[in-house]
C-alpha cells in the first residue's frame, strides 16, 4: 500500500468500516486526485503537488466531519448520469433508481408525468431522458432544491418543468392532466433518527427526510388525495416508501378507492415501492 492510501485509511479508520473505507480510498486517489488505479493496486508511491496536498487535506477533514463524499465531490451518479448535489437536497439512492425503472417499464406511452418532492431532480430528469416523448413536471417546496434541480436540468439537457409548490396546501388550481404521479416523499420517522448514520443525519436536509411519529403517512395520504384530482382515468401512482409501512400505505390507497395496488421489494428484499391505479 502506498503512502497516500495509508494516510487516508489511517485518518478515517475510526469512522468508516473496512470495505467502505477501501472503496472510499480508491475513489479519492483515482477519481479526485487523478492517480492511475493500477499504481494504487501495485502500491506504487506517489508525490502530491502542493495544490493536490491541500486538496487531500480538505477531503480528509470534511470526511472526518462525516460529510458525505457526494457533497464533497459535488455530484452523485444516478442512473448512469451525474447529478449535482449539495446539502440542500437528498443524495440519490439505488432504490430510487429502481422506482424510475418501474415507472419507465410500465408506462412507455405516458404523455404527462409528475414528480412530487423532486429534490435534485434525479427522478424527473431520468424520466425525461428515458421517455423522450413525454412531458415531465416536478414540484418541490424548497427553492434551494429547485435551484439545484434546474441546474441539473440544464446541464443534462432535459426539458423538465419545475415548480415551487407545497403539496400540503390547497392554494392552487387542480385539474386531471397526468398519466403518472411518482413521489419519493419524506418518510423517515423521528423515532428512527437513532438508527441513522451521522453522514445522513448531520448533513442531508431534514425537510426531505422526516415525518412525525404520529403521522408517518402524511405525504402519502395527501398525494393519494391529490391523485384523485390530478390523475387522468386509469392514471397510476408510484411511491418510494419506508419499508415499515407498506401494508399501511396499501390499505390507505384502498380506502381512497385506488385499485391494482402492489407493494414491491427492492434489490435488498425490503418493501420499497407501492404502486396503484386510479
Amino acid at each position: 500500500m502506498n503512502r497516500i492510501s495509508t494516510r487516508i485509511r489511517q485518518s478515517l479508520r475510526d469512522i468508516y468500516p473496512p470495505e467502505e473505507l477501501k472503496a472510499l480510498t480508491m475513489m479519492i486517489c483515482c477519481d479526485m486526485l487523478g492517480f492511475d488505479p493500477l499504481d494504487i493496486y501495485l502500491g506504487k508511491d506517489m508525490i502530491l503537488s502542493e495544490c493536490k496536498e491541500r486538496e487531500l487535506e480538505n477531503i480528509i477533514f470534511r470526511l472526518q466531519k462525516n460529510e458525505p463524499i457526494q457533497y464533497i465531490r459535488g455530484f452523485a451518479v444516478f442512473g448512469g448520469r451525474k447529478f449535482k448535489v449539495a446539502p440542500g437536497v437528498l443524495i440519490p439512492r439505488p432504490e430510487t433508481a429502481e422506482l424510475v425503472d418501474w415507472v419507465v417499464n410500465e408506462n412507455p406511452g405516458a404523455h404527462h408525468l409528475l414528480d412530487i418532492g423532486t429534490g435534485s431532480g434525479c427522478i424527473a430528469i431520468s424520466l425525461d431522458k428515458r421517455l423522450p416523448d413525454a412531458d415531465v413536471e416536478a414540484w418541490d417546496i424548497s427553492e434551494e432544491a429547485l435551484a439545484i434541480a434546474r441546474t441539473n436540468n440544464e446541464e443534462l439537457e432535459s426539458r423538465v418543468l419545475f415548480r415551487q409548490r407545497d403539496v400540503l396546501s390547497d392554494d392552487w388550481e387542480k385539474s386531471p392532466s397526468f398519466d403518472v404521479i411518482v413521489s419519493n416523499p419524506p418518510y423517515v420517522t423521528e423515532a428512527e433518527k437513532d438508527e441513522m448514520e451521522a453522514n445522513v443525519l448531520d448533513w442531508e436536509p431534514a425537510l426531505a427526510l422526516f415525518v412525525p411519529d404520529d403521522d408517518p403517512l402524511r405525504f402519502y395520504r395527501r398525494i393519494a388525495t391529490l391523485g384523485r384530482e390530478l390523475l387522468l382515468p386509469e392514471g397510476k401512482l408510484y411511491f418510494e416508501i419506508n419499508r415499515a409501512f407498506g401494508r399501511e400505505i396499501a390499505y390507505m390507497l384502498e380506502m381512497n378507492q385506488y385499485r391494482d395496488i402492489r407493494v414491491i421489494k427492492d434489490i435488498f428484499g425490503k418493501d420499497r415501492i407501492v404502486t396503484a391505479n386510479r
